[in-house]
């Protein structure tokens, strides 16, 4: 009796925290060298600030992709499981990509941009340079913009307040059409 295995393209390539050793992931999740576990379960983290326009603390080159992804996936009020499953690859791939201890490939770049519904170039830009062009694609919408003169006159929990209203007739808006 013969086993299917997966193709080669299909298996998650893991680095070892502990030893170091870079294997396919295996069937307990174990390292096959030091026996150590090579799942990094990490906490969701809690709910950034709200404010209209995130603010973003300054960040090194190289963890631009990652913010990016984690900015994105926030945004589209995505768990990582949820865009694991959208791009059909393990979740803690989505955490290493987020924590700066993997680079997606071409390929998963690609996958990673139809999965937040972005251009790669969305993935690839600084976060200041993401966030103005951001801020002013909502700021085109002349609605939006009357709205945002008067925000910065609400206190916190007002501003809780609306911004949950406004995401639940977005949501609404979204599902009935």
């Amino acid at each position: 009796m013969a086993t299917m295995m997966a193709s080669v393209e299909q298996r998650e390539v893991l680095r070892c925290d502990n030893c170091s050793l870079v294997q396919f992931r295996t069937a307990n999740a174990l390292c096959r060298r030091c026996h150590k576990s090579l799942e990094v379960e990490e906490p969701e983290p809690a709910p950034a600030p709200l404010s209209l326009v995130p603010q973003q603390a300054p960040q090194e080159e190289g963890l631009q992709v990652a913010t990016a992804v984690r900015d994105l996936r926030r945004v589209r009020n995505l768990s990582q499981r949820q865009l694991a499953a959208r791009m059909n690859v393990p979740r803690t791939y989505i955490s290493k990509i987020e924590n700066g201890k993997a680079m997606p490939t071409l390929s998963s770049l690609d996958r990673l941009a139809k999965a937040l519904q972005v251009e790669i170039s969305a993935l690839l830009r600084d976060a200041n340079t993401r966030h103005r062009d951001e801020t002013a694609v909502l700021m085109a919408d002349p609605f939006l913009a009357e709205i945002a003169a008067y925000t910065s006159q609400l206190d916190a929990l007002q501003r809780s307040i609306f911004l949950n209203h406004v995401r639940e007739l977005a949501a609404g808006r979204r599902r009935t059409a």
